[in-house]
């Protein structure tokens, strides 16, 4: 609890990113979340936050939903050099790992300004590289713009003529579009209506979320977007679509919208990625640079470990 303590401090100091901080952890796990911090004369030099889970018999440290990386904020000393400050990361980073509690299954997406996992490596977890697309600098709107696909730009030239965007809606008519589109695929949506209104609380209480709902002249919603930020980058944390209206290019022109709208608030807009290949087509069509993020994992139960072991047998039969 001291740490804890500690950390919700660190987190009004310091720019700590959304998803890592103390609010957004609260928001999504409650009570049940945790952070390892390195102190040096009572100040604290670096921390990075996780989360504890029981699934069955195994004790985990996953992802909480809805939060698609983790940080490891470090406080780098003035003044010092690019060398110096890459063996200051490495030994913060030695210190971090070693202090990361040994459980049956570790898995951790980290956003894509941590770029050394080697001291995880040496502790015997595993990377696998992911990439997400960002637009590095969306308060030039023009060159933004500019840098889009033609058909992207096609679809949000036809919505216009067709879509009203709405910003006023609230956490209910998003979740219901939202839903729509797991119920297409045949799918239950991943989390309740309570959770997602319990992070949007605390998002508005801050002021760093919009919903965007794209309607039509008859007032039937073709697609919304849900968009979280901070001082660094604006995220697209969730979209949803009504299959009925799939055609109307709404849900391009709503994040085309979403753009604009974070330009006023921060300086990136990041799609958060997909290794589902239309999607990662569509989000690479919007012209952000590919940023590589890593997942960095650990598995040491044995009966974890078979598990693993039979579901890549399997996937190799399949192929």
């Amino acid at each position: 609890m001291e740490n804890k303590q500690k950390y919700r401090a660190l987190c009004e100091e310091e720019n700590i990113r959304i998803f890592s901080q103390w609010w957004w952890l609260d928001a999504v796990a409650g009570e049940n979340w945790d952070v390892v911090l390195l102190e040096r004369e009572s100040q604290i030099i670096a921390s990075f936050p996780y989360f504890p889970r029981k699934k069955l018999i195994f004790n985990t440290i996953t992802m909480p939903k809805l939060t698609p990386y983790f940080s490891i904020w470090i406080r780098i000393p003035e003044n010092m050099k690019y060398s110096s400050q890459l063996y200051y990361e490495k030994e913060v980073y030695t210190e971090i790992v070693g202090k990361i509690p040994k459980v049956d299954h570790f898995v951790c997406f980290f956003d894509y300004s941590f770029t050394n996992w080697l001291p995880f490596l040496w502790k015997g977890y595993k990377q696998t590289t992911y990439y997400s697309y960002v637009i590095d600098n969306i308060k030039d709107l023009d060159t933004v713009y500019g840098d889009f696909n033609s058909n992207i730009k096609r679809n949000i030239k036809k919505a216009s003529k067709l879509i009203e965007v709405s910003h006023d809606e609230n956490i209910e008519t998003f979740y219901e579009i939202n839903k729509l589109s797991f119920d297409r695929q045949g799918l239950s949506i991943p989390y309740s209506f309570d959770y997602l209104k319990r992070i949007d609380a605390e998002c508005q209480k801050r002021k760093c979320s919009k919903i965007l709902i794209a309607k039509d002249q008859e007032g039937n919603i073709h697609a919304g977007v849900y968009i979280v930020w901070d001082q660094e980058s604006a995220y697209y944390l969730m979209g949803g679509a009504d299959p009925k209206f799939r055609n109307s290019g709404a849900a391009t022109l709503l994040l085309w919208e979403a753009i604009k709208f974070s330009s006023q608030h921060t300086n990136k807009f990041d799609f958060e990625g997909s290794i589902i290949p239309p999607i990662e087509e569509y989000f690479r069509s919007f012209g952000g640079q590919p940023k590589p993020y890593s997942k960095v994992s650990a598995t040491r139960s044995r009966l974890l470990k078979f598990r693993e072991f039979f579901q890549e047998l399997r996937k190799v039969r399949e192929q």
